[in-house]
């Protein structure tokens, strides 16, 4: 097969609601993966995340690699080219997914006009980790809906695969190619970037800068007339006004012999809020935390639930520092999320409670119709459902799968235990 020119060589034909690429060129990917870019693989991510057939994933990532799809056309909510198979009519293939709707794309100029370093990453199609939070901007598993004139019902098909790896590479290129297929055009998103960044830099133009005392250097550094008497020091002037925020890091841009800029931009972002927590209450909360309690916390911050290959790998990283498991890691988060630091306790701590509260529960869940409980030190079980009296005093909800002994922190802490198996249960 003839080797087609890339995207990048020829460029898009495209109006700004339609944009058409050419074929790309055929290539492996030597590092295993198809993208190269956080976002291109974010967009992987969520194909993979949903596929039910790991084997027609290879597949379609084997015709992507062949050069298998033809041009790609881009409009708001579909992505269409037609893939060839073994039969000699190529099939008509797509990908849709949903518009980001008002709300979102409000959030999204704030968020690039907020920061000019971010407006400039974005123009020179990079997407700055912050903006690619945007809740409903990046795809999730499930989010990307596969659509395929083969006969074959598999979710995705080879064909369909084939298209959504190739649109990554795309998305490399140009990630106002993301934009497009979430509803906007590149020159209506530049035209809107436009007029915020106007509005907001007259706006700050406007605004009075706060008057600050000075003393001159010269009452200070003038000797007096006379030497027996001493010059009394002008006072200092007032210490400026503590921010009503942390401050943001500045953006980081992917540089092979960079560290890495997830973890640039977690750490940036955790120094400004223990700096500005110490600044305004003279304590520092992290500090009395071990290495494990701190791991568990940066991850339990950071956005996302485990399902992105960045928040993969932050858990991956955090959890061989300490020498535990990512499942370690993700099991202490969501009991750091149900309770913080008491949360994480009842977790890895079973202790003896004294009779009272305990002794009374059992009574209590059974004259509430739920099921009888087995106690053991500070846990009432039943063979999926558990809770945990924390040293706290509250109750916290578990679940496992039915006689695996596999416990989660699920619901809400509560004092009732009636009240913690309600909202563990929904009700």
């Amino acid at each position: 097969m003839t080797p087609r020119p890339s995207a990048r060589g020829l460029g898009p034909r495209h109006d700004d609601r339609r944009r058409t690429f050419p074929p790309l060129a055929p290539r492996e990917a030597p590092d295993g993966r198809f993208a190269g870019t956080w976002w291109g693989n974010a967009w992987v991510d969520a194909l993979e995340d949903t596929a039910l057939d790991p084997a027609r994933l290879a597949r379609g990532r084997a015709y992507a690699g062949r050069g298998h799809v033809d041009a790609i056309t881009v409009t708001p909510g579909r992505v269409v080219a037609y893939v060839h198979g073994s039969r000699p009519r190529p099939y008509h293939t797509e990908i849709r997914l949903r518009s980001l709707g008002e709300d979102g794309w409000e959030d999204f100029l704030d968020e690039v006009t907020a920061r000019p370093d971010h407006l400039a990453a974005l123009l020179d199609k990079d997407v700055p980790h912050a903006v690619g939070a945007v809740a409903g901007l990046l795809p999730a598993p499930g989010d990307l809906i596969p659509d395929c004139s083969c006969p074959d019902d598999g979710f995705p098909c080879k064909h369909a695969a084939a298209l959504c790896y190739q649109s990554a590479r795309i998305l490399d290129e140009d990630p106002f190619v993301l934009f497009l297929m979430r509803g906007r055009g590149e020159q209506e998103l530049l035209a809107a970037l436009t007029r915020r960044n106007a509005a907001r830099s007259a706006a700050e133009a406007s605004a009075a800068a706060p008057a600050l005392a000075t003393v001159p250097a010269r009452a200070v550094l003038t000797p007096p007339a006379d030497d027996s008497v001493p010059r009394p020091l002008p006072p200092l002037p007032e210490p400026l006004p503590v921010p009503t925020r942390p401050g943001r890091p500045p953006a980081f841009p992917p540089d092979p012999d960079a560290p890495d800029p997830v973890a640039l931009d977690l750490l940036a972002t955790e120094a400004a809020a223990r700096a500005h927590a110490f600044l305004t209450t003279g304590q520092d909360a992290v500090a009395s935390l071990s290495p494990w309690q701190d791991a568990v916390r940066l991850a339990a911050a950071h956005p996302g639930s485990g399902l992105t290959a960045s928040t993969r790998a932050l858990y991956r990283d955090l959890a061989d520092a300490l020498d535990r498991t990512p499942t370690d890691l993700a099991r202490a988060v969501a009991a750091w999320r149900q309770g913080g630091p008491a949360g994480l306790d009842v977790l890895e701590t079973p202790w003896d409670p004294p009779a009272g509260p305990f002794d009374r529960a059992r009574p209590a869940l059974l004259a509430t119709d739920f099921p009888a409980f087995r106690p053991w030190r500070n846990r009432l079980s039943t063979r999926s459902l558990q809770l945990r009296l924390g040293r706290d005093g509250l109750w916290y909800g578990y679940e496992s799968d039915t006689d695996r002994e596999d416990w989660w922190p699920r619901g809400t802490p509560d004092a009732d235990p009636v009240g913690a198996l309600s909202a563990l249960l929904g009700g």
